[in-house]
């Protein structure tokens, strides 16, 4: 019966995600009413000490991140950059790689630091004017934008800021640059079986003479080309970013040291307040980069962000406190879930998978595809087992490095169910339903997973790290 509830707990949140009811109202819905179902009394202390303290611990070290991140996005749009770096890329592998054109648009977005949601609708209109030429069904769409948003960039290639690549440093004190050669060879097998399946599709839609579509819904206008910036001088914040967030995460620990501490300078007799630099090291890299990359926005393109900054800034925040309560709300769920008899249940079924790496990538990927969130499932995977897994990893001999690849990876496997918001999203901006694009997005979401595995076996086999 314990099983049946915390089943029943997370069935109903995935539900409520899909119907579209918001996570945050949700979430303590479900975790509560799983508490009351095993013991009415506890509904309230776990409501304060469970549930609402890991919210607030998650939304003190990452909400700076999500802020920063859709800051940094929102200048890139008013900018023009992002319009810049689209015409770039085309111009670079020609109208008649559309897919390629936007995959690698996208993968240049995220991975500069750009949030997924903001990819979505930056991308689009340009995607819609190279598949209407090239005459690609747009119901194509959606998994090409997937492909190069919300994958490799996301949590495989080393470096990236996305948020799926974070969390784990405060877990296994690592960085963002952990494991940097599984991740690459993760990142190179998702991006060539990614194309090469929607090149398959492509082909068939041609086959069968399927165009683009006619009375779709959500077309933007045509893109017609305005006066942008340099390509070379709208990527220069993406590569501030990157090669800040490296030096940083460098720079942090020898400065810091391993612990650093200050007294307040309040009345009264103030005790210390203790920072563990090996936990924090790698968000601090990550938010003065991403301050960097602001700076540098305004430093080039100050003229045609001035006029809408202060209603851009606004959404930007807007966004971020939404994204970043949605998961803050989950990670507290995660934590009274967890604290229940039956999650005991099933970590102990987990716990018969022998191999370490394994065994945390089907445990990270599950939660992850439950509750239709990266970093959700992955918070409430190592908020609730991250020591056991340490402790596993140690006796086995693989590296903290490894464990951190393994884990940001799995958590952008089976995350992308249609109840997912990012999925949800796409579909709503492309003007698409599930029943016409979700397919491509979830063999996206097979071959994410599938990487997972492969970046296990270049560990085992080839000895990698």
């Amino acid at each position: 019966m314990s099983f049946l509830i915390v089943l029943a707990a997370l069935c109903f949140l995935m539900l409520a995600a899909y119907r579209g009811y918001s996570v945050i109202l949700f979430a303590p819905l479900a975790a509560l009413g799983a508490v009351l179902l095993t013991d009415p009394s506890l509904v309230a202390p776990m409501f304060t000490g469970l549930f609402m303290d890991r919210m607030v611990g998650f939304l003190k070290l990452y909400f700076p991140v999500f802020m920063l991140g859709a800051v940094f996005g929102k200048l890139i749009e008013m900018s023009g950059f992002s319009k810049a770096i689209v015409a770039g890329t085309i111009g670079l592998v020609g109208r008649g790689r559309a897919m390629l054109s936007i995959v690698l648009v996208c993968a240049l977005l995220t991975y500069g630091g750009v949030s997924l949601f903001v990819v979505v609708f930056a991308v689009y209109p340009f995607a819609a004017e190279l598949f209407r030429q090239a005459d690609i069904p747009k119901r194509l769409i959606p998994g090409t934008i997937a492909l190069g948003a919300f994958t490799f960039t996301m949590d495989a290639l080393p470096g990236t800021p996305q948020i799926q690549n974070i969390i784990p440093t405060s877990f296994f004190g690592t960085t963002a640059w952990a494991a940097p050669w599984l991740g690459t060879l993760g990142a190179v097998f998702i991006l060539i079986v990614g194309l090469a399946y929607l090149e398959s599709r492509r082909r068939r839609a041609a086959a069968a003479g399927e165009g683009y579509g006619q009375a779709l819904a959500n077309e933007p206008a045509p893109f017609e080309g305005t006066r942008l910036a340099h390509p070379l001088v709208a990527l220069l914040p993406l590569v501030v970013v990157g090669v800040a967030n490296k030096l940083l995460a460098d720079a942090m620990p020898r400065f810091y040291g391993t612990t650093q501490s200050f007294v307040p300078a309040v009345i009264g007799d103030a005790k210390p307040v203790v920072q563990e630099v090996s936990k924090l090291a790698a968000i601090w890299a990550v938010e003065g980069a991403l301050l960097l990359g602001i700076a540098c926005v305004l430093a080039f393109a100050w003229k045609p962000v001035k006029q809408s900054f202060a209603e851009g800034s606004k959404a930007a925040v807007g966004g971020a406190l939404l994204a970043s309560m949605n998961t803050a709300s989950e990670y507290g769920f995660g934590a009274v879930i967890a604290a229940l008899p039956g999650f005991k249940l099933i970590a102990d079924a987990l716990h018969a998978i022998p191999n370490p790496l394994v065994n945390q990538a089907i445990s990270i990927t599950a939660l992850a595809g439950i509750t239709g969130s990266a970093s959700g499932g992955m918070g409430i995977a190592l908020g609730a087992m991250a020591d056991t897994f340490i402790k596993n990893a140690q006796a086995a001999g693989i590296p903290m490095e490894v464990l951190h690849r393994i884990a940001a990876m799995a958590s952008g496997g089976m995350d992308t169910l249609p109840h997912n918001g990012a999925v949800i999203t796409l579909l709503a901006v492309t003007g698409l339903t599930h029943r016409q694009s979700y397919r491509d997005i979830f063999a996206i979401t097979l071959i994410k997973t599938a990487a997972v595995f492969v970046a296990i076996g270049g560990y085992y086999l080839l000895g990698l790290v």
